[in-house]
């Protein structure tokens, strides 16, 4: 028998959704940061679709000092301060890159980070990126999530609302038990609760005894 997350993964690669409108996106960070729980990360290629489920996120909002908008806007940092919905591809340790999205009006600088996708349609595209390890680990974390996609810094500054290439999709109808608890990996201001991930799912990145802390679940 597979194990639970197989066959979770199984049963849903053919799950609907459509392109994101950027006036569904909220014009607030944290907003986006939750709202993204749930939602579709695609990567069309010419030979087939990868696509996952987002179920970890973390904001960084305006004026936080631990975000890659904080200095103000640079050549490296300008797609943070486009209109909501954009990527910022970020190189990181030298070795990994991470998928962020704007997350204000344009001008604004502040980012969401996505942490985690559940693996939906191209798992084996995945798993060829991802040689070796366990279903479950194939995005499991910022720096996962991008080689298992293959997304780098040609994707930098891309409109993840064009409904091509590298996109987000929204899925009409049901509700995510959606948790929150305090960022994890920085060396300060960790206390903030502005990390946003799917309760239960085996998927979600960072330390199972912190999940375990939190309340009981909320329903969006």
């Amino acid at each position: 028998m597979k194990p639970k997350s197989e066959r979770r993964v199984a049963g849903v690669q053919t799950i609907r959704f459509k392109p994101m409108k950027r006036r569904n996106l909220p014009v607030d960070t944290v907003a986006m940061a939750r709202y993204l729980i749930g939602k579709i990360l695609v990567r069309d290629l010419p030979d087939g679709r990868m696509s996952g489920r987002i179920v970890e996120t973390e904001a960084y909002p305006v004026g936080d000092s631990t975000g890659y908008a904080f200095p103000g806007r640079t050549c490296s940092n300008a797609p943070l301060f486009l209109a909501r919905g954009h990527a910022y591809v970020r190189l990181v340790y030298g070795s990994a890159y991470t998928l962020n999205l704007s997350s204000e009006a344009a001008g604004t600088g502040a980012a969401v980070l996505l942490r985690a996708v559940e693996p939906l349609a191209g798992v084996d595209r995945m798993r060829r990126r991802r040689r070796g390890v366990r279903l479950v680990d194939i995005a499991r974390g910022p720096g996962r999530l991008a080689q298992a996609m293959g997304i780098d810094t040609r994707f930098d500054g891309a409109d993840l609302c064009s409904g091509t290439g590298l996109w987000l999709g929204t899925v009409t109808g049901g509700k995510t038990a959606i948790g929150r608890t305090r960022r994890i990996g920085l060396s300060r201001e960790q206390h903030r609760r502005l990390r946003f991930y799917e309760r239960g799912s085996p998927f979600v990145s960072g330390p199972r005894k912190l999940l375990a802390r939190q309340s009981s679940p909320k329903r969006r």
